[in-house]
């Protein structure tokens, strides 16, 4: 993709083309303040730079009936979601649909060489199904703090061997497009309000649990980052005074007393302890535990595996009770790979904030289990760099 939109006029149809699909020209003049004949001029620029396509004839409106404009369907972006223990590379065509997904097992404290010919050669291989001949942009989400305008991962305490490191231009060198690189879980924000249950939100909270606990903010339907980008680590406030050690170096964080590396150490102590007779059996089979094995126990009833899901949905639901009194959000989103625990987490976490929040900001709060799972992150990545691209050059 080399052409970029002029101005802001033609920044804001390839927005409303990527969100709602092919608009006929009367469509698209409902949607922006242009007259009649500016509005034809930026879609014959936008028409000649073929970023966008006539797509066959409009439904009649009366007169003479016009062709709907969509976004080229040549168009190809690269979302690549890299976890703590997995990494997920997915093709979009422009409207954000994903074409393909492909979701491989992945150590983050590998390193960020090991981890990207990971992610390349799962590009490669979308690239040799058909699905793309290149790509226009990549955007791409780290499980850690990210210096936004350069892609920089700044100190991110579960990625050892990445501060400092230059992914965004490594990454655009070795794939040959733009990139642009973001936290993880403002990704999943940004793939929920696109194509999830944040589709409405317009003002929301999305809380990742999994290996790492992070919240992606949205403020009038944008990404609040912060000023440095570290905005929404909320992993790392305190839930337990003098409480357990964090690999942050502080001590009682949230994320050393529930996440999905917590959940685990604290299965595998209640095992050894004898209070769970599944737990134990599972650890005995497997040799270690995982939140899957803690959600399969709770499932059939064991109760310290329900204990265990209560107690790290009270820690939750104590900081975004915080956030909700201070933020006052309209929709509070709960993802990541920890929602394998469904509805008890959920639970305990809605009655903490009710209970600990002003009913004035939790009266007719949501608080749900995201809709897209793995897809989030991919799809918000796509979402990130066409938000790029189609911003003026």
């Amino acid at each position: 993709m080399t052409a970029r939109p002029a101005n802001a006029h033609q920044a804001r149809l390839l927005r409303l083309l990527r969100d709602g699909g092919a608009h006929s020209r009367a469509q698209l003049g409902e949607e922006v303040d242009l007259s009649r004949s500016k509005l034809a001029v930026e879609v014959d620029r936008l028409l000649e730079t073929g970023l966008v396509v006539a797509d066959g004839l409009a439904a009649s409106r009366g007169g003479r009936r016009s062709h709907n404009i969509r976004l080229a369907p040549h168009l190809r972006f690269l979302g690549v979601d890299i976890g703590a223990t997995s990494v997920d590379v997915a093709v979009t065509n422009a409207e954000l649909e994903v074409l393909g997904h492909i979701t491989q097992p992945m150590d983050v404290r590998e390193g960020p060489v090991a981890v990207f010919e990971q992610v390349l050669d799962m590009a490669e291989k979308l690239k040799a199904s058909g699905l793309a001949e290149g790509f226009d942009g990549a955007g791409i989400g780290v499980p850690g703090p990210v210096r936004f305008p350069e892609g920089i991962p700044v100190a991110p305490p579960i990625m050892p061997g990445w501060d400092g490191f230059p992914v965004r231009e490594a990454l655009s060198q070795e794939l040959g497009c733009p990139v642009m690189v973001d936290n993880d879980v403002n990704l999943m924000a940004m793939g929920e309000q696109h194509a999830g249950v944040a589709r409405t939100a317009r003002d929301f909270l999305c809380v990742k649990i999994g290996t790492g606990i992070g919240c992606g903010i949205v403020v009038g339907s944008t990404v609040y980052r912060g000023t440095t980008g570290s905005a929404g680590d909320i992993g790392h406030i305190q839930v337990e005074p003098d409480g357990l050690p964090c690999a942050c170096g502080n001590q009682g964080c949230l994320e050393a007393h529930f996440s999905g590396s917590a959940l685990a150490r604290d299965a595998e102590q209640v095992a050894r302890e004898g209070r769970s007779a599944e737990l134990a059996a599972r650890l005995e089979a497997g040799g270690r535990l995982s939140a899957a094995d803690v959600a399969a126990a709770a499932s059939g009833g064991d109760t310290a595996a329900l204990e265990l899901i209560r107690r790290g949905g009270r820690h939750t639901g104590q900081v975004i009770a915080g956030l909700v009194s201070f933020f006052n959000p309209g929709l509070v989103v709960i993802g990541g790979g920890v929602t394998g625990l469904g509805h008890t987490l959920l639970a305990a976490i809605r009655t903490q904030v009710y209970r600990q929040s002003l009913p004035l900001a939790t009266g007719n709060l949501p608080i749900v289990l995201g809709e897209l799972g793995p897809a989030a992150g991919v799809i918000g990545g796509a979402r990130l760099i066409s938000d790029h691209l189609f911003s003026p050059a």
